[in-house]
């Protein structure tokens, strides 16, 4: 069975905060802080550019397991990528108050926090959060 590629590591989230290009680093200090917040946990690097907080087991019927962040967030070339969407009922309807976004099957795209407000962005994270508890009980 192959290792997960995605995976908490040895690095630290303000040693990956202080490398994020200047221009983008107070959006994504401002999503750990309401992450953490959010989870009640402070953030672990998962790999060298994924921030993720709190942690869940999967188990799949073909025997693969791993664990896996409850929400996280990178920082990429041209997006803030944020791994939150599950499939909860409010959906639809907190995105189309966000402003501006994109997404994909679990992630959000930003081009920059003063696009989305953020009240509503702070419900998609905790939404996410709380979904995530519900369909995996032992999540922390």
């Amino acid at each position: 069975m192959a290792e997960p590629k995605t995976k908490p590591t040895t690095g630290t989230l303000e040693d990956w905060l202080s490398s994020v290009d200047e221009a983008r680093r107070a959006d994504a200090t401002a999503i750990a802080e309401l992450m953490a917040r959010v989870v009640g946990e402070p953030g672990k690097m998962w790999g060298a550019t994924i921030a993720g907080f709190g942690t869940w087991h999967y188990r799949y019927a073909s025997g693969t397991e791993a664990d896996w962040m409850i929400v996280g967030f990178s920082v990429r070339k041209s997006d803030l990528t944020l791994y939150v969407l599950g499939d909860f009922p409010e959906r639809d309807a907190l995105l189309a108050g966000l402003g501006k976004h994109k997404t994909g099957k679990s992630c959000l795209y930003l081009k920059k926090l003063a696009d989305v407000d953020l009240g509503v962005l702070e419900q998609i994270v905790r939404r996410s959060a709380t979904w995530v508890r519900e369909q995996h009980p032992h999540a922390h």
